[in-house]
């Protein structure tokens, strides 16, 4: 065994959730399993165990895999700063910036790191899940390409094509993708899976069978669409897809979260989204900030930036009103550091000194150096595992403490991401916003956790790979690669 290319007609079409779902149909196989994705453009991260930060899909990936997550299976990552700019983080480390314009041709340096990547993971495991990027058809980057078919062509691996055929047009996707391709990277191309299908799987067959027909290839299976079911996203802002209403009409709690146009670490709110009876929406919406009974500025990766959004669209006034009325409001990483009174920073913007939102006395301080680290402390007797990914650092102040920041009244501020999964602290946590916010909500005893929610939507995966897709198909391109004779669907790439 060797490995496998998971592309996809577009973005979010469940390139991560097939990676996954076959890492962990593999694992259970006793297969070493390890999965990869070589260059991922996304602002929600994760520190690993060594302190080295890669994309969050391909930390949970690793988990799916049983493995230790490690920065090799995620060796190139792209933080977007502005929409001309990403911060390049390379082997789990800061390693400069990429301008838009330097996309297509100023990567050849990444794509030696993301290959000798590859080639140590093959090296150790008996199998490499590889995700590609958007979709493989972009051919005005394919010059440059080392995540898809590049990736592909440097490593002889077979690539199977993910479309989402709740977005419409699945088929045509299917076909374009492929003709758009030259032959040589039509020949790697092996196969299709069908994602996120509702209702009679017997109305798609002729469609299915056209386009075997047409293409030459197999359809390996038809995934259906798995109710809460999430993978932890990359390049969208988006709650976990749970929605659990309160119990025996008691009022739920209503969690509003900013969505900030550079958002980092999003996910942080995945956790209190799977929580029952707590509901939680994304919003740009004064209206909606001033009516929920929590509020929550996330992460961002343009701190001074995303603050600047929050005055211009009147979402400073509206939270700044619920903390003088006493109404709860939380800041992560840098949500926490708008909170402050002041902000230096010369490093991610060069905005300099910045006057904060004033709700919690401190001034935060960015530094060159980012921090990266697995922090772990308490909050009332509850033990709290997280992580942290900043620049900016706020300084003491004399007021009660919250995990590694402040607390005032109903503000509360930490850098510290993954802290919200921790359930003995986030049922803790929130039933003192509640009784802030004047709702009778309560944790629902038995209630499975978080991490137990993640470790059964990882074998509901699993399941749907083992029953939907023909797996001995799937063994068979790990074993041989794409068969020999595939044919050339025209016009090809120009």
């Amino acid at each position: 065994m060797t490995g496998l290319l998971i592309a996809g007609t577009t973005s979010d079409a469940g390139k991560s959730l097939v990676t996954a779902g076959i890492c962990r149909w593999l694992a259970r196989r006793g297969v070493r399993v390890a999965p990869f994705k070589a260059q991922n453009m996304s602002n929600n991260s994760m520190v690993c165990a060594d302190g080295a930060e890669i994309g969050r899909a391909q930390w949970l990936q690793a988990r799916a895999a049983r493995v230790e997550p490690e920065a090799a299976m995620n060796p190139v990552l792209l933080k977007p700063g502005s929409d001309r700019r990403s911060h390049v983080i390379a082997l789990g480390k800061p390693f400069g910036t990429l301008e838009a314009g330097e996309y297509a041709t100023g990567r050849s340096g990444l794509a030696r790191i993301a290959f000798d990547a590859f080639a140590g993971l093959s090296a150790r495991f008996d199998v490499v899940v590889c995700e590609g990027a958007g979709s493989p058809a972009e051919i005005n980057l394919r010059a440059g390409d080392y995540v898809n078919l590049g990736l592909a062509r440097r490593f002889s691996l077979p690539v199977l094509v993910v479309g989402d055929i709740d977005r419409g047009g699945v088929l045509a996707s299917m076909f374009g993708t492929l003709a758009l391709l030259s032959p040589e990277d039509q020949a790697l191309v092996a196969g299709w899976v069908v994602n996120k299908f509702r209702g009679d799987v017997g109305l798609l067959r002729p469609g299915l069978d056209s386009l075997e027909k047409m293409t030459g290839r197999p359809v390996l299976g038809v995934l259906p669409w798995l109710d809460r079911v999430w993978i932890d996203s990359e390049d969208a802002l988006a709650a976990a897809g749970w929605r659990r209403e309160a119990r025996d009409g008691a009022r739920g709690l209503h969690v509003a979260v900013v969505r900030f146009p550079r958002a980092s670490n999003a996910t942080d709110v995945d956790a209190l989204a799977a929580e029952p009876g707590v509901t939680v929406s994304l919003t740009a919406d004064p209206d909606a900030v001033a009516a929920a009974d929590l509020v929550v500025l996330p992460g961002s990766r343009a701190t001074v930036d995303d603050l600047r959004w929050l005055r211009e669209r009147g979402l400073a006034g509206a939270v700044v009103a619920r903390a003088a009325a006493g109404r709860p409001v939380l800041g992560i990483c840098g949500g926490y550091q708008m909170l402050a009174e002041s902000i230096e920073d010369d490093v991610e913007s060069g905005a300099g000194r910045v006057e904060g939102l004033d709700l919690l006395p401190t001034h935060v301080t960015f530094a060159g150096e980012k921090v990266l680290g697995r922090p772990s402390g308490s909050w009332r007797g509850h033990r709290v595992d997280a992580y942290e990914i900043h620049h900016g650092t706020a300084g003491p102040a004399d007021v009660e403490s919250f995990l590694d920041g402040h607390r005032v009244g109903a503000v509360w501020g930490t850098t510290w991401h993954g802290a919200l999964e921790n359930d003995g602290f986030r049922r803790a946590w929130l039933t003192e916003i509640a009784g802030q916010a004047g709702v009778p909500w309560s944790p629902v005893p038995g209630a499975p956790g978080f991490a137990e929610l993640r470790e059964e939507m990882l074998e509901r995966l699993a399941d749907a790979v083992e029953s939907e897709l023909d797996t001995g198909k799937l063994l068979a391109l790990l074993d041989s690669g794409a068969p020999d004779g595939l044919p050339f669907v025209p016009p090809g790439a120009p």
